[in-house]
C-alpha cells in the first residue's frame, strides 16, 4: 500500500472542523447590517368566500394600514419559530393552536427598498387552513380580521405581491393534494366539495367532469353508507362521502386558467 501524503487541509470556503483552531479574521463591520423578518399569508374559507388574515398596523411605518401579520426574527429564533410567535402575538391565537398549524415556506423577499426603515429581508410563509377562530389584534397590531381576498388590497410594504404569490401557492395545493376535503363537513356531497375548489380558485367548474375526476382517484373520497341527502332545489338527493386516505389526486385536479372576479 502506498504511503499517504500530508492531509491537504480544508477546501477553500469550507467550514472548519470543530477544534481546528482559528481561521481568517472576519470583520462583520465590512458588511452593512440588515434585518430579517417573517410575513404570513394565512387563508381560510368563511361564509363561502376565500379569506386572508390581515392586521392593522399600530406603529409606523404605515400606521393604520392593513398588512399581513409578521415581524422581526429575534437572534435566538429560526424563521419558522418567529413566524409562529408572530402569528400568535398579532392575532390572539393561542400558542397551542399556532404550534399545530402547518405553515409552508413561500419564498424570500429581498428588494433593497421594500421597507422604508432599513434593509429588511423577509421570509414569507403561507397556509390554507379550516376552522380558524376569529382573531384579535396583539403585539404591534391594532386589530386583526379575516378579509375576503377580493377586498384585501392595497396592503402595506410589498404585501400585495406576497399575497398574490401565496394565493398562487394555495391554489396549486388544491391541484396536487386532497386538502379541500378538510373544508367540508365530516360527511359531504361532491357538490359541497366542488364548492370549495370554486371558492379558492375563483372559477366555475363543470360538474360532471369534476365528479368523474374525484371518483377516479382511489381513496380521494369514500362513500357513506345510508340514505342520500337532499341539498335543495328540484334535483334528486345527493350521495354522501367522507374524506379518504389518499393524500393526492392522480392525475392532479388542474384548475382552469385565470381567476374570475
Amino acid at each position: 500500500m502506498p504511503a499517504r501524503g500530508p492531509h491537504p487541509g480544508p477546501r477553500p470556503g469550507s467550514a472548519p472542523h470543530p477544534g481546528a483552531g482559528p481561521v481568517a479574521v472576519y470583520d462583520p463591520r465590512a458588511f452593512p447590517p440588515f434585518a430579517v423578518t417573517v410575513d404570513l399569508a394565512v387563508f381560510t374559507v368563511r361564509d363561502g368566500r376565500l379569506n386572508v388574515l390581515l392586521v392593522e398596523r399600530g406603529e409606523d411605518p404605515y400606521r393604520g394600514a392593513w398588512a399581513l401579520p409578521g415581524g422581526f426574527v429575534r437572534p435566538e429564533e429560526s424563521a419558522g419559530t418567529a413566524a409562529r410567535r408572530e402569528l400568535a402575538e398579532e392575532t390572539g391565537l393561542s400558542r397551542e393552536t399556532v404550534s399545530d398549524l402547518h405553515l409552508e415556506q413561500l419564498r424570500t423577499y429581498s428588494d433593497p427598498d421594500r421597507d422604508p426603515r432599513m434593509r429588511v429581508v423577509s421570509v414569507a410563509y403561507t397556509a390554507l387552513l379550516p376552522d380558524l377562530p376569529e382573531p384579535r389584534g396583539g403585539g404591534d397590531a391594532a386589530r386583526a380580521r379575516w378579509t375576503p381576498l377580493d377586498d384585501a388590497s392595497p396592503l402595506a410594504f410589498d404585501h400585495d405581491r406576497i399575497l398574490a404569490d401565496a394565493y398562487d401557492r394555495v391554489g396549486a395545493k388544491l391541484e396536487y393534494t386532497c386538502l379541500a376535503t378538510g373544508f367540508c363537513p365530516a360527511e359531504f356531497t361532491l357538490g359541497e366539495l366542488q364548492q370549495v375548489y370554486e371558492t379558492v380558485w375563483g372559477v366555475e367548474l363543470d360538474r360532471p367532469n369534476f365528479r368523474r375526476k374525484v371518483l377516479a382517484t382511489p381513496g380521494f373520497v369514500e362513500p357513506v353508507e345510508g340514505p342520500p341527502r337532499r341539498t335543495g332545489g328540484r334535483g334528486k338527493p345527493a350521495a354522501l362521502y367522507r374524506a379518504g386516505a389518499a393524500s393526492a389526486p392522480h392525475p392532479p385536479l388542474l384548475r382552469p386558467e385565470g381567476r374570475q372576479s
